[in-house]
């Protein structure tokens, strides 16, 4: 009784053991590839619970995710840190190198194609990209000048190399996503002549400005100058011909106070004569007694 009851407890541990090496769980970010005697029998691409033969069959996952491929990153394919890269640099048209660094977003889209190109080991696939964008980038480079580069055709750049580097990584069952340019720039050793040219044709440029500013302070000075004699010797011109009109109505006037009574117009002047003569006791006049001077005190109004 008891070896029948063992013989059953064995038989549905067996059971158990086979069941669990039948079934196989795919998570929704993987790829499962199905192995028998180490070749490729089947690709899972849809999640859910599975089924294998157990013993003769084993699973391999591969991620579906959206990667990322950094030239600049502090992490190799295995998560380990590394050290950091020197950037890479591309000569560009003009003969001028610039360091540039860039990122990929890749995936895998072909997972039987990407495991016979590269088996398991990510940094193969990651090295066959870097190598194909890495080419492409300095053909791209060296069709264009410096500015081309930072921010003429940059988009351009970007784009061209997303289709040629996805074209060349579905040999391997890779698709880029995108590629683009993080950062382009002048070496350390190029940089400070490259400054010292900006200053010095910000400096031209600076002393161009100064000088027409003070050309033109010049004109409008003269001008103002002008301006100013032309207001002037105006002002003077009315004022002499207004004085000029004052003097020939005082004139006017006075002629026809003289008409109207002429002998009153002579005594009234021999007075203004008489006050001017005599201001003050110490004033002193010769005179011979029968001069003109004194008629009017002789005899007012040239009376006897």
């Amino acid at each position: 009784m008891r070896d029948k009851s063992s013989l059953l407890v064995g038989a549905v541990a067996l059971l158990i053991a086979v069941a669990a090496m039948s079934v196989f769980v795919v998570d929704q970010r993987q790829y499962a590839i199905v192995f028998q005697l180490g070749e490729v029998k089947d690709v899972v691409k849809e999640p859910g619970l599975k089924f294998k033969l157990p013993l003769i069959q084993n699973v391999r996952y591969f991620d579906r995710r959206i990667l990322t491929m950094d030239t600049s990153s502090p992490t190799n394919a295995s998560g380990f840190v590394r050290a950091q890269a020197e950037p890479e640099r591309f000569l560009t048209s003009e003969k001028q190198n610039v360091i540039v660094d860039y990122f990929v977003k890749w995936r895998i889209v072909d997972p039987r194609l990407y495991y016979q190109a590269v088996g398991e080991d990510e940094s193969r696939a990651r090295d066959r990209l870097n190598q194909a964008i890495n080419a492409g980038l300095r053909e791209e480079f060296g069709k264009r000048t410096v500015h081309d580069v930072i921010s003429g055709e940059r988009d351009a750049i970007m784009r061209q190399m997303s289709e040629r580097a996805d074209k060349d990584a579905r040999g391997i069952g890779v698709e880029i996503v995108d590629v683009r340019l993080k950062r382009v720039e002048y070496p350390d050793e190029v940089s400070a002549n490259v400054y010292s040219r900006m200053q010095t044709e910000r400096q031209r440029i600076a002393n161009e400005r100064r000088a027409r500013g003070t050309a033109d302070a010049e004109k409008i000075q003269a001008e103002a100058d002008r301006q100013r004699t032309i207001i002037i010797a105006e002002a003077q011109r009315d004022a002499q011909r207004i004085k000029g009109e004052g003097d020939a109505g005082a004139a006017a006037i006075y002629a026809e106070a003289y008409s109207a009574d002429p002998e009153f117009y002579a005594f009234y002047r021999s007075l203004e004569a008489y006050r001017a003569s005599f201001a003050s006791k110490q004033d002193v006049i010769v005179v011979a007694p029968d001069a003109d001077f004194f008629k009017y005190l002789k005899a007012p109004r040239g009376a006897r």
